[in-house]
């Protein structure tokens, strides 16, 4: 059974800039893309940043994109967001995903190519 734990959420001004992580259990993380997802109160659940299995491609929502940055650390079984230069319209849940399927060729924004899930991690920006 694979579990993804997210840290590293918080309350920041806006400007200001947080690191999430998202730390995975099993063997296999390296043959799977990885990717996060927010959720805003009253809002759907959207796709952020998507990181290949390999960490050789990378996919960015326009809203985040020049600002955010997604990256996984195989040895350590982990996948991180850096978040700069942060909205207060970035306030929601974000969630780390893991792709159904192992060494895909594509990376995808929508929801169900992510079959496992986190408990998501709070991050608030104040104005």
């Amino acid at each position: 059974q694979v579990q993804l734990v997210e840290s590293g959420g918080g309350l920041v001004q806006a400007g200001g800039s947080l690191r999430l992580s998202c730390a995975a259990s099993g063997r296999t993380f390296s043959s799977y893309h990885m990717a996060w997802f927010r959720q805003a109160p009253g809002k759907e659940r959207e796709f952020v940043a998507a990181v290949s299995w390999g960490a050789d491609s990378t996919y960015y929502a326009g809203s985040v994109k020049g600002r955010f940055t997604i990256s996984r650390d195989n040895a350590k079984n982990t996948v991180y967001l850096q978040m700069n230069n942060l909205k207060p319209e970035d306030t929601a849940v974000y969630y780390c995903a893991r792709d159904w399927d192992q060494k895909r060729t594509t990376l995808s924004s929508s929801r169900l190519m992510y079959h496992f899930w986190g408990q998501g991690t709070q991050v608030t920006v104040s104005s």
